[in-house]
């Protein structure tokens, strides 16, 4: 979505280094709230639960052990985490009774997503330690990313950028009811 009548950069052919094609604008004022916060001292994924501010930070749903919330830099829109309460990176050492709630919370994430996007798959899956991918590795949280046939695109390879058809409000009006029975707070 280019700004409408915004042309292109500076010199000459209208690119900024001047090699003659037309550079468009991608507009997405609403990320700065998300860009631009720094991360909160400690760990996000205790921190948040325990303000007890589920709307703003997010949280789809709650259980005992675990609770559901939407990734704030999503790959694909309704992209989710399901994440348990106990502060650990270790999937070996997960209690049982604990990693039994994260599956559960997991297959209604599933249902939920199903039902609002009628996704033609998922993917499903833990990055257990930094060099895996896993930004916030000393807290396990399981990602849940819905996938449709043809939802990649150049942007993210051209233009470090992807696509959203809709805000991170909107997702969480259209998951939050599928999470009413889960624990609110």
């Amino acid at each position: 979505m280019s700004e409408p009548g915004a042309a292109s950069g500076g010199g000459e052919g209208g690119t900024p280094g001047g090699i003659g094609s037309r550079l468009d604008r991608l507009w997405t004022p609403w990320r700065m709230s998300y860009v631009g916060t720094g991360r909160p001292e400690g760990c996000i994924f205790c921190v948040k639960p325990s303000e007890h501010r589920d709307e703003e930070h997010l949280i789809l749903g709650r259980t005992e052990r675990a609770y559901v919330l939407l990734n704030l830099y999503p790959y694909n829109s309704g992209h989710l985490m399901v994440v348990p309460y106990l502060h650990t990176g270790d999937l070996a050492t997960l209690p049982p009774e604990i990693g039994a709630e994260v599956l559960a919370l997991t297959q209604q994430s599933i249902s939920a997503l199903t039902a609002e996007y009628q996704p033609q798959g998922f993917n499903v899956g833990l990055n257990l330690g930094e060099v895996a991918g896993g930004s916030v590795s000393a807290h396990l949280h399981l990602h849940v990313v819905p996938r449709w046939g043809g939802d990649t695109n150049f942007m993210p390879v051209t233009a470090d950028t992807k696509v959203l058809p809709e805000t991170l409000d909107q997702t969480y009006r259209r998951l939050r009811p599928h999470f009413k029975g889960a624990r609110d707070e």
